[in-house]
């Protein structure tokens, strides 16, 4: 059983990088335990372990006496002269004997094993705790194996990873068997063992897949200044430029997109905005807004909020679609942007809108009544407007301004 034991220990120290000495210090310690309980706690002992010659050594040490009172901490003359041992000892000296493991009995020896494979145990979960650790923050890569209601689990250098559903990029398909790239989010403890979160929807994972496509922001030539995210949805991402000669989001986009596209192909087809950072609140407020054109930004830079006026055409395009746009953009400034919209005068429109070309978007009723009052063509009922409108019966305050954003709307989407 020695060897055994020490090969199996000495197999971690080679496969887990576990220092030789602590693990020795656990033999020690294991056998120590043993001692004690068959010879009590006061006698005295000693283990010997050489974990290059696979071998452990049990040594008793007991007190030379005429008479045994103690047979744990004392052994009599007669006994130590009956042993035939080679040297010459006397009363008060200490008599050492090598133990052998068999003399501890089956109970004991069992009881030994069980708790040389719980250490073992601990000490692999603490190993695998604290190499993940080590990796909170950086990607890994991995195999799914399960795949479950709430969440995924994930083989990874036979290590189990837990991609939770909260942490997935939704809408994306999974399967078992196929690679996946994720970031270790939180390594926590459990009494089963180190729980590993894994993440794709973290900003991190963007921000890693950046570094890894970008060299310039692995160089630290680039630096990323901010991220928002909806994942699967959209991202805005902040860059600039340490060195003039560079411009951060060329390099980011790379030549014809290809760097970019490696990007948003991992992120299951995330549409992926690079924005050059800038200090000035207003100006990169602008640029995380675009393609939207804006006319104004008031500041107030106490309570973080803005106001941008932009005509009404723009409305659209600030907010994007579901709402997407703005929200990343005030993630990603930091301020809280709310929207003045100026109406674009009649007369700027080029074309105009046949009314029967909205009955759909209007209703059969609504149509029917504006024709039968003569109002042919969007642009006079726009020209109209709510007071003329309201001499229509069966046209009250509310539907009228109804009416009004259906048509409005149309005239931005053609735009």
């Amino acid at each position: 059983m020695n060897a055994d034991i020490v090969e199996s220990f000495a197999q971690m120290v080679r496969e887990k990088g576990v220092d030789k000495d602590v693990l020795a210090g656990i033999i020690e310690e294991i056998f120590g335990t043993l001692v004690k309980k068959k010879y009590g706690e006061d006698a005295k002992h000693d283990v010997v372990v050489n974990m290059d010659r696979g071998d452990i050594e049990i040594f008793l040490e007991r007190e030379i006496v005429d008479k045994v009172e103690n047979p744990n901490t004392q052994i009599s003359i007669e006994e130590v002269n009956q042993r035939g041992n080679d040297e010459e000892l006397e009363v008060g000296d200490d008599f050492v004997e090598k133990l052998q493991l068999a003399s501890f009995g089956r109970r004991l020896i069992t009881l030994a094993k069980q708790n040389l494979n719980q250490k073992i145990r601990e000490i692999e979960k603490d190993l695998v705790y604290n190499e993940y650790k080590e990796l909170l923050g950086e990607i890994v890569v991995g195999d799914i194996y399960q795949i479950r209601k709430n969440d995924i689990l994930v083989n990874h250098n036979k290590n189990e990873l837990i991609l939770p559903r909260n942490e997935q990029i939704p809408y994306e398909r999974y399967k078992k068997g196929e690679t996946v790239r994720s970031i270790v989010k939180e390594v926590k403890k459990s009494n089963s063992g180190p729980v590993i979160i894994i993440s794709r929807a973290d900003n991190t994972f963007l921000r890693r897949l950046f570094e890894i496509e970008i060299p310039e922001i692995y160089d630290g030539i680039i630096d990323i200044k901010a991220i928002a995210r909806e994942p699967g949805e959209r991202a805005k991402v902040a860059v600039e430029s340490q060195d003039a000669r560079i411009d951060a989001v060329g390099a980011c986009v790379g030549m014809k997109g290809v760097r970019i596209h490696a990007i948003v192909r991992e992120l299951n087809n995330e549409n992926i905005d690079v924005i050059s950072y800038s200090d000035d609140p207003a100006t990169f407020i602008q640029r995380a807004l675009a393609p939207a054109k804006l006319k104004k930004i008031e500041l107030n830079n106490a309570a973080k909020k803005a106001i941008v006026t932009a005509d009404s055409d723009q409305v659209s395009l600030i907010v994007g679609r579901n709402g997407v746009n703005i929200r990343l953009a005030m993630k990603l400034t930091g301020y809280e942007i709310e929207i003045l919209r100026e109406e674009k005068p009649f007369e700027e429109y080029e074309e105009d809108i046949e009314l029967i070309d909205l009955k759909d978007e209007l209703g059969a009723d609504i149509y029917e009544l504006l024709i039968n009052n003569r109002y042919d063509t969007a642009l006079e009922v726009l020209t109209a407007g709510p007071e003329k409108l309201k001499e229509i019966e069966g046209l009250d305050e509310a539907k009228i301004n109804e009416i009004i954003d259906i048509i409005k709307s149309q005239f931005e989407e053609e735009e």
